[in-house]
């Protein structure tokens, strides 16, 4: 979906993961302006790739439990840009914040998103 949707993780830090996304017809949604689907679709690449930088992937595995979003303004073209930050890392969930905004540093759309964190069976 990431590849589909021109997703770009672009960085990665001690508690944070960014990434940005087009706003094109790829994402767009009937009336031109950015798919509500497509913001928690990256929030949820996003969430799901910082939980799983922060376990031992030999070990486990993190998948998405439930996600919710809350869309501000929207967007027609350019870029939106996405931050990703812990609330909780614990032993078997966390949840994490994205918050979506444009190149301008408009917030567009905030998401939780809560991962499961499971153990690989041998």
């Amino acid at each position: 979906m990431a590849e589909l949707l021109g997703i770009a993780f672009t960085h990665v830090g001690e508690d944070y993961l960014e990434a940005q996304m087009p706003v094109d017809n790829r994402t767009h949604q009937p009336l031109g302006m950015l798919h509500g689907g497509a913001s928690v679709a990256l929030a949820e690449t996003m969430g799901s790739v910082a939980a799983n930088l922060c376990i031992d992937q030999a070990k486990q595995f993190c998948v998405g439990l439930e996600i919710n979003a809350n869309h501000i303004r929207s967007v027609r073209e350019g870029f939106v840009n996405g931050i990703s930050r812990p609330i909780h890392i614990g032993k078997k969930t966390q949840v994490w914040e994205i918050r979506i905004s444009t190149t301008e540093g408009e917030l567009v759309c905030i998401s939780r998103i809560t991962m499961a964190v499971l153990d690989k069976k041998d």
